[in-house]
């Protein structure tokens, strides 16, 4: 079994440089990392360990049927898009939930989902 967290905070380390990053479990179900239902928080910092918060998100692993699904969204800024990536991303605004246009910082965040999503399903393909 890889570890989700280790995984989660490297992909965010190479998409989204210069920071560097740390996965906090907010619920994992049955207490384990699982890609069926797994919430985290990935903290932000800079290249000298300052913490920047505004730049934090929060990362939802999910299943629907077989299809993996994941939503990245900015921790405690709901007016900011939260982007939905399953077999092609879609961002929708953080209020309403309804479909928006990418954010002008989304790409890495783009990058970051479509990257880890390949990771776990690679390592996970009978999932």
């Amino acid at each position: 079994m890889i570890d989700l967290a280790v995984v989660i905070a490297h992909t965010a380390d190479l998409c989204r440089k210069p920071y560097l990053h740390a996965v906090i479990p907010i619920h994992e179900s049955e207490g384990s990392a699982s890609l069926d239902d797994l919430l985290v928080r990935i903290e932000t910092r800079d290249s000298s360990g300052m913490r920047m918060e505004a730049m934090d998100l929060e990362l939802e692993i999910y299943r629907s049927g077989h299809d993996l699904n994941l939503m990245l969204s900015w921790s405690d800024q709901t007016e900011r898009p939260m982007l939905w990536q399953g077999q092609h991303p879609v961002w929708m605004d953080g209020d309403s939930g309804m479909r928006c246009a990418a954010p002008s910082d989304g790409k890495p965040l783009e990058a970051m989902a479509r990257r880890l999503r390949a990771q776990l399903l690679s390592q996970h393909p009978e999932n």
